[in-house]
């Protein structure tokens, strides 16, 4: 059983808090393709990546459970400035994560997500602080913000709705947010549906409740249980696919549910290319509908 299992069901029975260790094996880029290239810059993005990465791993105590090195959780953040005024900054950030497949070494990908509104301030050699409570720092509650978005959705991925805390973390730090100036909060912003503030409410929402057992169902039930029978993993992966059905009848073209699609599409195609034509045209018909965008991708399994 995994070790984070172990630790959901300790501390629900309400035992003493474990030690804290390292959580994310994080790696971080900045880069800026379209801001002039002198040493004054490059010493800029250097000591704000250096600064992203001190924060994610040691800013703060993002979670009590301790993590095991081989169950680190994979995290990539990817910070592309678009524009820069003095110590101030605009970009895009793309955030993805991973988590291990059971008693293999192969690794899932979890979330896949760009936040393209990203502005913040900064000052050469500063740490990034996080203010629990406060909106002091926007790129400091940003990257919060993500992290208990990635801690949510991992620890979906082993109990059922196991990520609700983390969720509701992410979603007190977007209250706080509510009133700051900067992009992304607010639910009628220049993005539409595709920001932050949706990002969040469509994860605790109870119309979504089908996407949440489907993350579940699709790790535990499907991918992890690969190595005992193959065949159990296939239509185990298709029940919990199908189970979205529910979810895009009401919601057809949710951003929650293109982030699904997004981490798991090519997924989906190198499971089930090498399945037989009847597993295969099921999971084509289920994906047809429910992420027509990349129907050409699909087409590989007709």
């Amino acid at each position: 059983m995994y070790l984070r299992i172990k630790i959901l069901f300790i501390v629900t029975l309400g035992f003493s808090k474990l030690s804290i260790s390292q959580i994310f094996n994080c790696e971080v880029q900045v880069i800026a393709p379209t801001l002039q290239n002198n040493p004054a810059n490059e010493e800029i993005f250097s000591s704000l990546k250096n600064a992203m990465i001190e924060y994610i791993n040691f800013g703060y105590n993002w979670t009590n459970d301790k993590f095991e090195q081989h169950e680190q959780i994979d995290v990539s953040f990817l910070l592309t400035l678009n524009s820069k005024s003095g110590n101030d900054f605009s970009g895009k950030l793309q955030i993805t994560s991973q988590r291990p497949v059971f008693n293999s070494d192969y690794k899932s990908l979890l979330m896949s997500y760009i936040d393209k509104n990203v502005t913040f301030k900064y000052i050469r050699n500063a740490p990034i602080q996080y203010f629990e409570g406060q909106h002091v720092d926007n790129l400091a509650d940003i990257l919060a913000y993500y992290i208990y978005m990635i801690l949510g959705y991992d620890y979906d991925s082993f109990s059922m709705e196991g990520g609700t805390p983390y969720f509701n973390k992410a979603d007190q730090i977007l209250s706080i947010c509510q009133s700051a100036s900067e992009p992304g909060w607010k639910a009628p912003d220049g993005d539409g549906s595709n920001n932050r503030f949706w990002l969040i409410q469509n994860a605790l929402q109870p119309q979504f409740t089908s996407l949440r057992k489907t993350f579940y169902n699709y790790h535990i039930s499907g991918l992890d249980q690969c190595y005992i029978n193959r065949d159990t993993c296939i239509k185990e992966i298709t029940s919990s696919v199908n189970d979205l059905l529910e979810i895009h009848k009401s919601r057809p073209s949710s951003l929650n549910m293109q982030l699904f699609f997004n981490a798991k599409y090519e997924e989906l195609i190198k499971i089930y290319l090498p399945t037989s034509p009847s597993e295969r045209n099921k999971i084509y018909n289920l994906v047809s509908q429910l992420d027509p965008s990349r129907i050409k991708a699909y087409n590989k399994l007709k």
